[in-house]
């Protein structure tokens, strides 16, 4: 099985995200947004498949400081743009895996699809 999660190493949920998927010995690919950027092509497929709401994060700093028209983008065609420019906006994590896409870290959810 690949997986790929998406994320940023200092983030409290990439951490614990990480050290379950260590814990069940699932192999991953970490996707550093910091150092790796993110694709707005990819974030557009994220939105399609689990929902603007669910891939933007308003509850973050950075999301408050972002301008008025980046804040207005997000509801919009705009939003992968703006999400790959302030990655820290991106719920975390996010993990493709073969049978499909999880945002954020509930361990019951990850156990009952990841194991």
């Amino acid at each position: 099985m690949t997986i790929t999660l998406y994320g940023i190493p200092n983030c409290d949920t990439v951490k614990k995200a990480r050290t379950w998927l260590d814990a069940k010995g699932i192999a991953y690919t970490f996707h550093d947004y910091k150092k790796q950027g993110a694709d707005p092509a990819r974030i557009a497929g994220w939105i399609a498949a689990a929902g603007r709401d669910k891939v933007v994060n308003r509850a973050g700093t950075t999301f408050r400081k972002l301008s008025e028209a980046d804040q207005a983008a997000l509801g919009g065609e705009g939003a992968p743009d703006v999400l790959a420019a302030n990655t820290s906006v991106i719920k975390r994590p996010i993990v493709e895996h073969p049978g499909g896409l999880l945002v954020g870290f509930k361990e019951a959810e990850w156990s009952s699809i990841l194991g």
